[in-house]
């Protein structure tokens, strides 16, 4: 008897494939939308055989596909409906992408996954599955945060209060989520994981094996799934290293120390990317932490300033320095002691201190006369802090590190309305920066007048430039 033809459904709205007849899309929402066709070479338009989570469609093996035939609706994303959080992630949520969130406990790890489930920009079902709370909490957080008055939002997402993973899996083949969050890989578990008789959560083998189980499923039926983790005292996401291999995305979620800004207390949340396949690592998303949960920070220019009135102290500089693809404007500010030992320390906390050290070192190699020292840094104790608790990584910030070393040292404060940007190398050369124009412009729009940075190849409207250190210092006090 001749085989039956494999047959598939196609949602003629958005595109998405299911095995069986539905009668609404989960992707859409759409009702009677799913269209039947026949499977090219009797596997998915994914060029993927299922496995475990879904039927078999042939014993012929491995299919090749050629990449003329994919869909680009396969590259399509999901808005998570939270700026921020679309910009680390590279412009939105990845169908079939796994996202892996750490951060300390207490940080509002549990309240964006709530937010994600809330805001998500589809129509189908979202799976909330959490292993630390009951449901009785997790209403009274979407109550306070809002999420009550949309009933339609309040019946879209659905919550399961268990970290077993078969239970977790029966779900999942029922209600055939769009977006799944789990909260937390740490407390999922299954008994195909373990030779014990009752397994514990939390293990190694545990973890990966639950992982994968999860990513498998959300691959096979055009889903995305987060997961929250928990780290270590160390800062790392705690677990095995393997977890972050096996996710497309991990993403670390960080606090700053609560200082004091232009509109008062500044209690910041940092979601920076430490791998991402779809995007950029280069992104940061940065929230306010309050009563109705994490808000997004879109207009960062002047939040990392602190206010004050008449001259800066001796001691300070304005730093304009690129956070992907904005430009934030970050007050710097370092001390000079005389050295408690026999040997200068460098204390900093949210700078690299060995590139404190370096600069330090090159500003007071040439800014010297006659080979004498103009300026002794070697035998001083350097005190280096950003304010607002943000942590830079971006060489442009080296030029305005060196002139609030040398303001501190010498105790002449630098200009109010000054800004500054550049790299400097060891031969005390000002080294160009990516997108000056683009800091310049920022800078003038939050009113200040002057802008110290590198020789640019084209002239640049506003902009003081200098070759080297010695010019820089020049420029500033002349």
């Amino acid at each position: 008897m001749k085989k039956q033809k494999n047959l598939i459904y196609k949602c003629s709205s958005c595109g998405r494939e299911e095995p069986k007849w539905l009668g609404r899309c989960p992707e859409c929402g759409e009702w009677n939308s799913l269209v039947e066709s026949a499977a090219r070479n009797e596997i998915s338009a994914q060029g993927r055989i299922p496995g475990r989570h879904g039927k078999g469609r042939g014993d012929s093996g491995p299919v090749t596909l050629p990449l003329a035939a994919v869909d680009p609706m396969e590259g399509s994303r999901i808005g998570s409906g939270i700026g921020e959080l679309d910009r680390v992630l590279g412009g939105g949520i990845m169908k079939r992408s796994s996202i892996l969130i750490g951060g300390e406990p207490g940080i509002g790890k549990s309240t964006l996954l709530l937010q994600i489930a809330a805001a998500a920009q589809t129509k189908g079902r979202v799976l909330y599955v959490s292993g630390e709370e009951s449901a009785g909490q997790l209403r009274l957080r979407a109550d306070r945060l809002g999420l009550n008055t949309d009933k339609s939002i309040m019946e879209r997402i659905e919550i399961l209060c268990s970290g077993c993973l078969e239970e977790i899996e029966s779900v999942l083949n029922n209600i055939k989520p769009v977006l799944i969050l789990i909260d937390s890989a740490q407390t999922l578990y299954s008994e195909n994981a373990s030779m014990n008789a009752n397994p514990a959560p939390g293990g190694i083998n545990q973890m990966k094996f639950c992982t994968f189980e999860l990513i498998a499923w959300a691959k096979e039926h055009d889903a995305a799934v987060f997961l929250a983790a928990h780290v270590t005292k160390e800062g790392v996401i705690s677990g095995p290293k393997t977890l972050e291999h096996m996710v497309d995305t991990v993403l670390y979620f960080e606090q700053n120390d609560k200082a004091s800004g232009l509109n008062g207390t500044i209690d910041c949340r940092f979601l920076r990317a430490s791998k991402n396949r779809f995007g950029s690592i280069d992104e940061i998303g940065i929230f306010t932490m309050g009563e109705k949960g994490l808000s997004p920070v879109e207009d960062t220019g002047r939040m990392f300033l602190i206010r004050r009135e008449g001259e800066l102290p001796p001691g300070v500089a304005i730093a304009a320095v690129l956070e992907g693809s904005r430009t934030i404007l970050v007050e710097i500010q370092a001390l000079t002691i005389p050295a408690k030992g026999t040997i200068s320390r460098v204390f900093s906390d949210k700078i690299d201190s060995g590139r404190v050290s370096r600069i330090s070192a090159a500003l007071e190699k040439h800014l010297s006369l006659q080979n004498k020292p103009d300026l002794r840094l070697s035998d001083q104790d350097l005190y280096v802090n950003a304010a607002g608790g943000i942590r830079i990584t971006e060489v442009g910030v080296e030029l305005a590190i060196a002139c609030a070393l040398y303001s501190a040292r010498t105790g002449r404060a630098l200009p109010a309305d000054l800004v500054i940007a550049g790299e400097l190398s060891l031969t005390g050369e000002i080294r160009p920066v990516h997108r000056l124009s683009n800091r310049i412009k920022t800078a003038a729009n939050l009113g200040f007048k002057k802008f110290l940075g590198p020789v640019p190849e084209q002239p640049i409207q506003g902009l003081h430039s200098a070759a080297n250190i010695k010019n820089a210092i020049k420029l500033i006090y002349e």
